[in-house]
């Protein structure tokens, strides 16, 4: 599926990780995309991407935490087979809905979680993320659940942003990774004391207004790129990726939306970023900075918030914490593929 390539900025013979994509026929999407995905701020209700849980629902939740009181299992062995869930895999059927046909973003919200332990609930929400496809390695490492708080690190190389409090710009989940995952999701315990407000933006709306304005721009990042991988693989494995921002396979839009990442990439093979890139991700960034695009929320505690991570990009403001460390903000990440290996590299 990849190759390596070596580049002159990098440490003698290291090579750089080149993905099969990279290499596909472009296949340049030169219409504008209607319908339900190409959504806008001013075409979408505010919470339309709400799907309360129904109270029979509810009711089976409550039944397999009483059960996991009564018979723990470790969490990886949950599966939703085990439990009577008929309600829940209705109301997950809702949100797969809003991911796959629809706005590409869900909130599941009326999770009780005052009532369990935090490990509780996120063993609720590793039941109810399986519904929409299979839980899949977050880091290479095999972490399946991360935790997403501010870890006190600087933001910088082998550290994502979200193990700080910084300000995260528009971007898809593992866009610096070889096969990225379908669908994120994110269960809040406890949100920031202030910030950490979530924006969401339809790529297929970024891409209309830059097929509008920028066309020429836009075919760039149909082009491949260097991505900086933040030394999310094995050791002595390449720590820069090649592979394109945007790919449409005829029917549906692939994105690997990190800009950040692939200046940093360029940075790290010491070779200049060429004009036309420059120029399209300075475009791109003008572009998915107009407030029309993209709605606005900040998550709260209970909430299950799940995105189409090929189509939908959000972004995160800087937050401050609580004072107190047992109140400080922390939310638990999970991928879900319908692809692949459940290995992080797919």
């Amino acid at each position: 599926m990849t190759q390596t390539e070596t580049y002159r900025g990098l440490a003698k013979d290291e090579p750089v990780l080149r993905l099969a994509e990279a290499d596909e026929p472009i296949v340049f999407l030169d219409r504008p995309v209607t319908g339900p995905k190409a959504w806008t701020r001013d075409s979408v209700a505010p919470g339309e991407w709400v799907v309360p849980l129904t109270p029979a629902a509810v009711a089976e939740l409550r039944a397999v935490v009483s059960r996991l009181r009564e018979a723990p299992l470790p969490l990886l062995l949950l599966t939703p087979g085990q439990f009577s869930l008929a309600e829940s895999a209705r109301c997950m059927a809702k949100v797969k809905e809003h991911l796959v046909a629809g706005m590409g973003l869900a909130v599941v919200d009326g999770l009780p979680m005052d009532e369990w332990t935090d490990e509780e609930s996120v063993a609720v929400y590793w039941l109810l993320g399986q519904f929409l496809a299979a839980p899949v390695a977050t880091k290479w490492d095999g972490t399946m659940t991360y935790h997403v708080t501010d870890t006190g690190k600087r933001f910088g190389y082998g550290v994502r942003g979200s193990a700080t409090n910084v300000e995260l710009s528009f971007h898809t989940d593992n866009a610096f990774g070889s096969t990225l995952p379908d669908y994120v999701g994110l269960l809040c315990i406890r949100p920031a004391a202030t910030g950490g407000i979530s924006r969401f933006c339809s790529l297929y709306s970024v891409h209309n207004r830059m097929l509008a304005e920028h066309p020429d721009l836009l075919r760039r990042l149909y082009e491949p790129a260097y991505y900086d991988r933040q030394a999310e693989h094995a050791p002595g494995a390449p720590k820069v990726m090649r592979a394109r921002m945007f790919r449409y396979d005829g029917e549906k839009l692939h994105a690997r939306l990190v800009p950040g990442l692939i200046r940093r990439g360029y940075d790290m093979v010491d070779e200049p970023m060429d004009a036309r890139l420059a120029e399209a991700l300075d475009a791109l960034a003008q572009t998915i900075a107009d407030p029309s695009l993209w709605v606005e929320f900040t998550i709260e505690r209970g909430q299950l918030q799940y995105l189409n991570n090929l189509e939908c990009a959000h972004f995160r403001s800087s937050f401050t914490d609580h004072p107190d460390p047992a109140r400080k903000r922390h939310l638990i990440r999970v991928w879900h593929r319908e692809h692949g290996a459940r290995t992080y590299d797919g």
